[in-house]
């Protein structure tokens, strides 16, 4: 296969799936050599074994990166601080995309990004929604499921002064009720006081703001 024709195929696509493209090539091995070469030669990047994007300028469209971390490892969603910041509950923006998945935990390091895959059993793997941009489509908890994944695998002790520390702000965007009904999803104690602590927190930052 010539760069040409390769461009052709592959630069409407947010990235390249090996696997795909050489599905009934009778010859795989020789554009695997290829695509290898390519690699160091600077025009296309490697984000993990089998999956690629091409390099500028030969890419026609950009690669939405909450779309890439539901492609590298499936199922997932993306939460926690991540999260956090796609909801406008921290100011900061957060360069890791910390994701939930049922199966093997593990980081991929790319040159588009950082993906950090935390597992947990299929029990816990809902509360998120879907997103999509240029019809690329990718999975990010809902705010008040975010923030229960977060105190639940960080195992942090929740307390009003750890809360004011992390800085949140739009709570009131926050369905308490929610919040409440997640928490007991999670079959654990301490996830229902996570859900109370939270609860109080976010009513008495709804209190002060009547007082301004």
């Amino acid at each position: 296969m010539k760069w040409k024709e390769f461009v052709e195929i592959a630069g409407n696509l947010p990235v390249i799936d090996t696997e795909m493209l050489l599905a009934g090539v009778a010859n795989p091995n020789s554009i695997k050599v290829q695509i290898s070469r390519w690699k160091k030669q600077g025009k296309v990047i490697q984000i993990k074994r089998g999956i690629y994007a091409l390099a500028e300028p030969y890419k026609k469209l950009d690669v939405y990166e909450p779309y890439l971390a539901a492609l590298l490892k499936q199922p997932s969603y993306i939460s926690l601080e991540k999260a956090f910041e796609y909801h406008g509950l921290i100011p900061e923006g957060v360069s890791v995309y910390t994701c939930i998945t049922t199966k093997r935990p593990g980081k991929i390091i790319s040159k588009l990004g950082v993906f950090d895959y935390k597992h947990v059993k299929a029990s816990l793997f809902w509360g998120y929604t879907a997103i999509t941009v240029n019809k690329q489509t990718a999975f990010m908890a809902l705010p008040e499921k975010a923030l229960l994944d977060f105190f639940y695998l960080k195992g942090i002790k929740i307390s009003p002064d750890y809360l004011n520390e992390m800085r949140l702000q739009n709570l009131r965007d926050i369905d308490l009720d929610q919040l409440l009904a997640f928490a007991k999803k999670f079959k654990k104690p301490g996830m229902l006081n996570v859900a109370k602590v939270i609860r109080e927190y976010v009513g008495q930052e709804k209190d002060k703001d009547k007082e301004l």
